[in-house]
């Protein structure tokens, strides 16, 4: 299996690298390119690999654009920070649309993916399945309903200011600095949170952007967030997503 690997964050391309090679010893990384433009020349110049991996957003424009510059063959496998250009995505070539960080169960799904259509050179039923539920409006959750001292009580998503877990509990950091537990974990909350709105900084925090007061480099290109209204709580964010939460703050 012949693989070009186009995306312009170092830390991504070494652990998308490290994937492959795991998932498929014997396979091949053509090359690593970093920009739209370089990745129109090398297609222009060479002979069609035999899947692309593809970031959405490249160091010179949205990769989109190579598809109007180049005829591509091959499927591609798309990555991204955000859902919101998956459907433009199975527009073109896409077979799947992973979100960073690429999680290796994920990408071992996509090229199972791959291999299925290279045999029959036709999309199944299945995959269009899969694609059918990739490309539907996701609809997020607005509102907790969670117990009170005397019942119950609704609790606005626009009215959290952060989210945090502590001693395997997650509470609601509100506006008001109400502080209210839920019966809730992180990860089935992260399923549930527009990842526009909140970012999982971390296994302990979803923060929004309105609620950071600084950011700051910490040691090993880590980051340190200061938030607003609990100042002596830090947030780090580690190596690994600091490239992710950056373009998140930057949309």
């Amino acid at each position: 299996m012949k693989i070009l690997i186009i995306e312009d964050e170092g830390i991504n391309t070494g652990y998308l690298e490290r994937l492959f090679k795991e998932l498929e010893p014997g396979c091949e990384i053509l090359a690593i390119i970093g920009s739209v433009k370089a990745a129109v020349d090398y297609l222009e110049a060479n002979p069609a690999p035999d899947l692309i991996t593809m970031d959405v957003k490249l160091s010179d424009g949205l990769c989109f654009s190579i598809f109007d510059q180049v005829n591509i063959a091959c499927p591609v496998i798309f990555t991204a920070d955000f859902e919101q250009y998956a459907i433009r995505a199975f527009k073109v070539n896409s077979i799947d649309y992973l979100l960073k960080p690429v999680k290796i169960n994920e990408l071992e799904f996509a090229i199972k993916k791959f291999k299925a259509l290279s045999e029959i050179k036709k999309p199944t039923a299945g995959f269009i399945e899969i694609l059918m539920d990739k490309i539907q409006k996701k609809v997020y959750r607005s509102r907790f309903f969670v117990a009170a001292r005397n019942g119950y009580q609704t609790i606005n998503v626009a009215d959290i200011d952060f989210i945090y877990s502590e001693f395997k509990i997650t509470n609601l950091f509100l506006k008001t600095e109400e502080i209210i537990p839920v019966s809730y974990t992180m990860e089935k909350i992260e399923k549930e949170l527009d990842p526009d709105i909140f970012f999982r900084a971390n296994r302990q925090f979803f923060i929004r952007a309105e609620s950071i007061k600084s950011v700051t480099n910490s040691f090993n290109s880590k980051l340190k967030i200061v938030l607003k209204m609990d100042k002596g709580r830090e947030v780090i964010i580690s190596r690994e997503k600091a490239p992710s939460f950056k373009k998140w703050m930057d949309c």
